[in-house]
């Protein structure tokens, strides 16, 4: 049955009806579909070959097949050309072919020869698939743009994996300001685990104790140091001896704290409270905060000689809503992250999910996102992502945000605007402009998506 309905598009035998209904068989099924005549130029190309070598059938009719698919075997060993040969099937070799990016893919190949009416060989016909499974090429991109547990490929933030190592082989002291929830902890923690330090990572928010716990909890106490003081109890400098201490949000510290924050890194030495021995220290001190320390400084808010203390290396996070093109990358990982946890079989996002992700303005950064996936994945009962699973105020904040461009027809002027473009957008910075994949992601046409590209004057460069 295979061979009958394959046959005509190539030898134009069947009835009108027929050829129609082999084409729609052909439309339908998973695998690449194409045939080619004697001089291996291609006569059909079905919408499944189209997603998975990027070429439009409109450009691959009429080529030969050696120059659409690049296989590592045209050459030396094709099975094409044995069936039209020895008309003998082949089936299941497997085969590397180049799509239309210059990416190889891994497909499994099966061949047969096309005989018109009077059993004549007129050509070939092959069908394929490629079983680079969709988890594979997750973790590909995930491999890409991740770096000490840190994923991005916002260009800021490469530029930032790039100096870690050689940070982290020093001992100078590291200050790294961004917005809350943008990740400076992750940061500091790639530091520690890149410089080899023996000890260990001790974090302290300093804004969330007064400064006379803040005090206890970081250098320690004697007993009998006050009341309760029952026995001696080691800081968080101690417990960071030989290691790495962070110290977030440092920019919220009292000035008799910044005082005292002054003399341990001038001195590399502290008291226990209670004590009379100085302690000598031998830790990396990261600090962080989500205010401009320099702005601090100049409106007397914060010593001058602590902020050049701890401004010896200076990293500065962008807030995410500057890293859109990191969404559909996290949004995985979180999804990855929770299914590990919560043992439920949710796969991914519906592309309208995506879309009002990349218009949400995220003002708790990379943490309000994880939150959103896991609010997600307590009420999804699929194994894709729908907008009824999304916080009330998530998409209450982009539907207003889009009424308001309406309104001002900016949904025009901008193409990103709109919600199909942003949707089509995304998904290009997902697969680094690779048509191909995007359009499969999408669940689209190649054709469609260059037409939507087009239409919303998307100009996303071709992958290199």
């Amino acid at each position: 049955m295979a061979k009958k309905f394959m046959r005509g598009p190539c030898s134009g035998s069947f009835s009108g009806e027929d050829e129609s209904f082999s084409r729609n068989i052909l439309e339908s099924i998973a695998d690449g579909a194409f045939t080619v005549n004697h001089n291996f130029e291609i006569t059909s190309f079905n919408r499944a070959a189209e997603n998975i070598t990027g070429f439009n059938r409109l450009e691959a009719i009429g080529m030969k097949c050696y120059n659409v698919f690049r296989a590592n075997i045209c050459k030396s060993d094709c099975p094409l050309k044995k069936s039209i040969e020895t008309g003998r099937d082949v089936f299941n070799q497997k085969s590397i072919i180049k799509d239309i990016d210059g990416d190889t893919v891994n497909i499994i190949v099966s061949t047969s020869v096309l005989r018109n009416n009077d059993h004549s060989v007129i050509g070939g016909v092959e069908t394929f698939r490629d079983i680079s499974s969709s988890e594979s090429l997750r973790k590909k991109i995930s491999l890409k743009y991740s770096f000490q547990n840190i994923i991005s490929k916002n260009y800021k933030i490469k530029k930032i994996f790039s100096v870690l190592p050689n940070i982290a082989e020093s001992d100078s002291t590291v200050l790294i300001e961004g917005e809350s929830g943008s990740g400076k902890e992750l940061f500091a923690q790639a530091i520690h685990r890149l410089s080899g330090r023996k000890g260990a990572f001790v974090a302290l928010n300093c804004a969330a104790l007064p400064d006379t716990l803040l005090e206890s909890e970081l250098f320690g106490y004697k007993k009998g140091a006050f009341t309760g003081a029952v026995k001696d109890k080691p800081g968080r400098f101690a417990l960071a001896e030989n290691g790495t201490i962070f110290l977030d949000e440092i920019g919220d510290i009292s000035p008799a704290m910044q005082l005292k924050f002054l003399r341990i890194l001038q001195e590399k030495e502290y008291e226990p409270l209670g004590g009379t021995t100085t302690v000598k220290a031998n830790i990396r001190v990261i600090a962080a905060t989500n205010k401009k320390l320099k702005e601090q400084v100049e409106k007397g808010l914060f010593r001058n000689d602590l902020y050049f203390r701890l401004n010896i290396i200076h990293l500065v996070l962008p807030p995410f809503c500057e890293r859109r093109e990191d969404i559909p990358l996290l949004v995985q990982h979180f999804i990855d992250k929770f299914r590990k946890t919560t043992k439920k079989k949710i796969k991914s996002i519906c592309p309208s999910v995506l879309n009002i992700l990349m218009q949400y303005d995220f003002p708790g950064n990379v943490r309000e996102l994880e939150n959103i996936i896991e609010h997600c994945f307590v009420l999804c009962q699929s194994q894709e992502i729908d907008v009824e699973c999304l916080p009330e105020e998530v998409v209450t904040s982009v539907s207003k945000t889009m009424a308001e461009g309406d309104d001002t027809d900016t949904a025009e002027v901008n193409p990103l605007s709109n919600a199909e473009a942003s949707t089509v957008w995304a998904a290009l910075h997902r697969f680094d402009g690779h048509r191909a994949k995007t359009a499969s992601y999408l669940g689209i046409d190649k054709t469609t998506l260059w037409r939507k590209m087009k239409k919303y004057e998307i100009n996303y460069p071709l992958k290199k």
